[in-house]
């Protein structure tokens, strides 16, 4: 097992991704703990307690790909949802052969974002991660994804564009349509992001309430990406490679779905709940600022509670 030595903690937590590729999870909880610890002061010491983590596979008719992706899932996982969209294949069966204690979820109704859904929903762990079934996704990045959340990320979203990552499987007119969302999205909405309609993301369970999903298709990813970014939560991109599926064809249609795309990016920005989360937002900022100043902390943490309480009545923070 590496040890702590063998990695010093990043200040920047998007090159903390990039270094804890290889890491198993016993090293990574004790190097989150050293980058907290010295963030705030306090002498190194081991990580009181690790998460527990589940990884979410929603699958369609993917028998063959499930052998490229179920055995590099890190042993250390805690547990994998499998959600089956009514497969009249083997995916069922060949996933519990080649992990006999997967869960394995049945979709109610139709499309991706229904899936992951109901998979997480269905989850237990601390942390969810995302993955697809048809092999682009790779589970080899899995430790990166939960690296940055153990050093204090909320959401971890993966980024084919950013310095580290590519891929082998988009064509021109799906990037060219990404970048004119990223555009889109960083002049509605603010932020820095490279990537906007990519699903290989992991964020702490707890924060399901704050995103509140309804999509059920691909858009789906651009719906999480957005309220995360909206809704105030730390977001980290972790550098990430999509790879071409093993067999079969993609059920991604670029046009259609996106224009399911900029109807959510639309829809998140003018919609009556986007504009209370912007508010809050923009009362969240004022609030720390001004008590950053005075040098009240403790009243800053009063003040978010009380807008929280304004800015969105009985809503989850």
């Amino acid at each position: 097992m590496d040890t702590v030595e063998a990695l010093e903690p990043a200040n920047d937590l998007e090159q903390s991704a990039t270094d804890v590729r290889t890491l198993d999870i016993d090293s990574l909880a004790m190097v989150a703990s050293v980058a907290r610890m010295r963030r705030v002061g306090v002498s190194s010491q081991l990580f009181g307690g690790l998460p527990t983590i589940s990884v979410v596979v929603p699958a369609l008719n993917e028998a063959p790909n499930l052998t490229y992706v179920l055995p590099l899932i890190p042993t250390w996982v805690s547990e994998v949802i499998l959600v089956d969209g009514g497969s009249t294949d083997d995916t069922v069966a060949v996933a519990k052969s080649l992990m006999p204690d997967i869960r394995i979820v049945t979709q109610s109704g139709r499309g991706k974002g229904n899936a992951l859904r109901a998979g997480f929903t269905s989850a237990t762990g601390d942390i969810i991660v995302m993955l697809d079934a048809d092999g682009s996704t790779l589970p080899t990045e899995i430790p990166a994804f939960v690296g940055v959340l153990l050093a204090g990320a909320d959401f971890a979203k993966g980024s084919r564009f950013s310095q580290g990552g590519g891929s082998e499987d988009i064509s021109l007119f799906r990037s060219l349509g990404n970048l004119y969302f990223v555009l889109m999205a960083r002049l509605l909405f603010g932020g820095r992001y490279t990537d906007l309609c990519y699903g290989y993301n992991a964020f702490w369970r707890r924060h399901l309430d704050v995103l509140e999903l309804d999509a059920d298709g691909f858009e789906v990813e651009t719906m999480m990406n957005l309220r995360a970014l909206q809704r105030g939560l730390k977001v980290v991109e972790v550098s990430s490679f999509e790879a071409c599926r093993r067999f079969g064809s993609s059920r991604l249609r670029a046009v259609p779905d996106g224009m399911r795309v900029l109807r959510i990016v639309l829809r998140e920005r003018l919609s009556k709940q986007g504009r209370q989360w912007r508010a809050r937002g923009r009362l969240r900022g004022r609030a720390l600022r001004r008590n950053q100043q005075i040098g009240l902390p403790s009243l800053a943490d009063a003040a978010v509670a009380e807008i929280a309480g304004r800015a969105s009545p009985g809503g989850a923070v």
